[in-house]
């Protein structure tokens, strides 16, 4: 029930801040990937996650780890280029798994753990549409 209202509240945060003048905090696709990272968190928690952490970054990294429980997430607009999921290729793995060792040293105890995606799309004129990916990846040989 809480996540329900907490829910709505961001949402209807977020339609107040559309009225206010200014320009779109950023380019659109990184609008639609905040967007898409919102719709996946709620998803999640539905299904049982619990998230440690958000949008953890390290300093020697590119990437971010979306979601901590080790969940990526990619949103689109579109079926038609690759399916989203795809855009986590080895590169992708690797990095990800560097930022996620980088986080588990900062742990303590020896936490189980698993690498998921979660694809979002936002197509014109149709439902939101998500996938859940459980298990995606592991960490690539040669990351310590």
């Amino acid at each position: 029930m809480s996540g329900t209202i907490t829910r709505l509240t961001l949402r209807a945060l977020d339609s107040v801040v559309r009225l206010l003048p200014g320009k779109p905090s950023g380019p659109r696709h990184l609008r639609t990937g905040r967007r898409g990272e919102e719709e996946a968190y709620f998803y999640l928690r539905r299904h049982g996650y619990v998230m440690v952490a958000r949008n953890y970054r390290s300093p020697r990294s590119r990437s971010e780890l979306d979601l901590v429980g080790f969940i990526e997430v990619k949103t689109r607009t579109t079926h038609d280029v690759k399916p989203a999921e795809a855009a986590v290729d080895g590169e992708k793995q690797r990095d990800l798994a560097r930022v996620a060792r980088e986080f588990l040293r900062k742990t303590k105890g020896n936490p189980p753990f698993r690498f998921d995606i979660v694809s979002i799309y936002f197509e014109a004129g149709r439902e939101m549409q998500i996938e859940l990916f459980k298990d995606a990846f592991s960490f690539p040989a040669g990351i310590a």
